[in-house]
């Protein structure tokens, strides 16, 4: 049986009735960083590439750069080492989380009309309830994923942390959100901002919500995804693989969804 269905996942892959939709940010010089107030410590730097040769003296043959980046830049996952929370759970790293966890269904929240309208605003528990009775239950083992069409400010980092004198703004989750979904025992938690968190998470309690109590509970998170406007409430499945960086707290991901056509 086992064999039986992955022969019909590729058959509909190169038939074209499953699509592979790219989740991910470009990465590179441009990308948008988090910056952090000075209370909260040093910020990640900027990504920089370095060129070792293209085609000349240096390597006649070949091309290559080295690159100078944070673990939690562009669309990136979060290991729950990331969060004081997790720091001390089992196989927290992303050299030590199961292949297995890196591949599961995906629940989409479309609340991309509340975020036009409000860039504050709040995913709450009512409002996850609401999607559940239109869309079925949130199972154990999955991801859920906020759409707020974010993504679409990616291009400068002005407008991806849309920040002013009272600091950012931008859409996620309450802490009783995440509360609940960790009760429904998901996988992991993620959106299309820069972080797992709203902009206002700081003065939340606990102060970034979805950071302390998803790693916590020794689940993931995925930032800076993009086109979830492609995928359905449910029935997509999600691939976000960190890199196996040695006791690593995250990872820029190539994060894909498989969604039938």
């Amino acid at each position: 049986m086992s064999t039986t269905a992955l022969s019909n996942l590729a058959t509909a892959l190169v038939s074209g009735a499953v699509k592979v939709v790219d989740l991910t940010a470009p990465l590179g010089p441009d990308t948008p960083v988090l910056y952090l107030p000075p209370q909260f410590g040093k910020n990640t730097p900027n990504v920089k590439v370095h060129t070792i040769s293209a085609y000349d003296q240096d390597g006649p043959f070949w091309a290559w750069n080295w690159l100078e980046l944070g673990e939690h830049t562009g669309t990136h996952f979060d290991a729950p080492c990331h969060w004081i929370t997790g720091k001390d759970n089992p196989n927290n790293t992303t050299d030590t989380i199961a292949p297995q966890n890196f591949v599961a269904p995906v629940n989409v929240i479309d609340r991309s009309k509340e975020a036009a309208a409000n860039p504050d605003y709040l995913l709450t528990v009512e409002s996850i309830k609401e999607w559940e009775a239109e869309h079925g239950e949130i199972e154990a083992g999955t991801w859920v994923l906020l759409r707020t069409d974010w993504y679409k400010r990616n291009g400068s980092t002005e407008t991806f942390l849309n920040a002013d004198e009272n600091g950012p703004h931008s859409p996620g989750p309450t802490a009783e959100a995440i509360e609940y979904l960790v009760s429904k025992n998901i996988i992991g938690w993620g959106q299309e901002t820069i972080g797992t968190d709203a902009g206002s998470a700081g003065g939340m309690n606990p102060p970034f919500p979805a950071h302390n109590l998803m790693h916590k509970a020794n689940r993931y998170g995925l930032a800076s995804l993009c086109q979830l406007d492609q995928l359905p409430p449910k029935g997509a499945v999600l691939i976000a693989a960190p890199l196996k960086l040695v006791k690593g707290t995250g990872s820029p991901v190539r994060a894909l969804a498989l969604v039938t056509t």
